[in-house]
């Protein structure tokens, strides 16, 4: 994706970068390794939505790292549906094997898709995964979960969950000075395009917003 294909909403969003100054921001970066682990929000699924093109966060990111450096290696190992241990078991030696510099590690939603969700166990799964990854020198970037119960107040009952959830993943971060992306409580998180159909996954449009917010975190890293 370039500027001169952006879609004009998405052009015009304050929240997206622009692809040519999204490629800028991480010019100094120096990974050359970038991994994505975890369940379908690293897998990159969504909905379409007007006015925003059709890429996901992943391949957005790794575009703007591609953009200004030769022979990037990418790979997404994420998977719809699994849980967090799923993740580290099916997951993290493949990852491991690629050698990342840069890594995400997204999971820990569909943890909560049940009556009692153990946190104590997420965490303890997500700490081994990033104890993992640190050990082979690797960066490690999360994003907290939107909080978007305003806007779709039937999904309320989830709220406190992910508010849970999301202290765990800042605890997790926390411990192996990885780079928390904060969309929890972020402007957009009550836009009514922000979301696919099923209420659960981005749309493109935040698949767009999320992006850009991770590509501002990672130059603030390595400013």
């Amino acid at each position: 994706m370039s500027a001169a294909v952006t879609p004009a909403k998405e052009g015009a969003d304050r929240h997206c970068l622009p692809a040519d100054e999204a490629a800028e921001l991480l010019r100094p970066a120096p990974w050359q390794r970038f991994a994505v682990m975890g369940d379908s929000f690293a897998e990159g699924v969504g909905g379409p939505c007007p006015g925003y093109a059709d890429v996901s966060w992943p391949e957005r990111v790794a575009n703007a790292l591609r953009a200004t450096r030769r022979g990037l290696e990418y790979l997404n190992t994420g998977e719809t549906g699994l849980r967090t241990a799923q993740v580290r078991e099916t997951q993290l030696e493949r990852v491991l094997a690629f050698g990342p510099d840069l890594v995400n590690v997204a999971s820990g939603g569909n943890d909560l898709f049940v009556p009692e969700p153990d946190l104590d166990a997420v965490e303890a799964d997500l700490d081994a995964v990033y104890r993992a990854l640190r050990e082979q020198k690797a960066h490690i970037f999360a994003f907290t979960v939107a909080d978007i119960f305003d806007a779709f107040p039937e999904l309320v009952e989830f709220r406190t969950r992910i508010t849970a959830l999301n202290e765990r993943i800042r605890a997790v971060a926390g411990r192996y000075e990885a780079t928390v992306v904060e969309m929890e409580r972020h402007p957009v998180r009550n836009e009514p395009t922000l979301m696919s159909g099923d209420g659960i996954h981005f749309s493109m449009h935040g698949h767009a917003v999320l992006a850009s917010e991770i590509i501002r975190n990672l130059a603030q890293d390595i400013a």
